[in-house]
């Protein structure tokens, strides 16, 4: 059973870089108690012969046909693009290398 005390809370308080007054120490590791009971609780009913479930609505993927359709022309795009340049759409350089 775990338990927490304010050292604890203050350690860890500690690594987190995180100030605390001795008020919030202790209720904090009051409230850590509280968290770590209820962990505890739920691990009790988690047992083998419950299978584990990532949503509680079963979901399941919806997909349309894929049909081929009408597709528009590169040249078309390209020349309503800013700019292009070998058939493709030509944007500024951003990363600083060698172009």
């Amino acid at each position: 059973m775990p338990t927490f005390n304010s050292e604890e809370v203050a350690r860890l308080a500690a690594l987190a870089r995180i100030d605390l007054t001795p008020d919030e120490l202790t209720q904090f590791a009051g409230e850590l108690e509280v968290i770590a009971h209820a962990v505890e609780k739920v691990s009790e009913l988690a047992t083998a012969d419950v299978p584990a479930t990532s949503h509680p609505i079963p979901l399941t993927n919806v997909y349309r046909e894929d049909v081929v359709s009408d597709v528009v022309d590169r040249d078309a795009v390209l020349a309503a693009a800013p700019a292009s340049q070998d058939g493709k759409f030509l944007v500024p350089q951003i990363l600083g290398e060698e172009a």
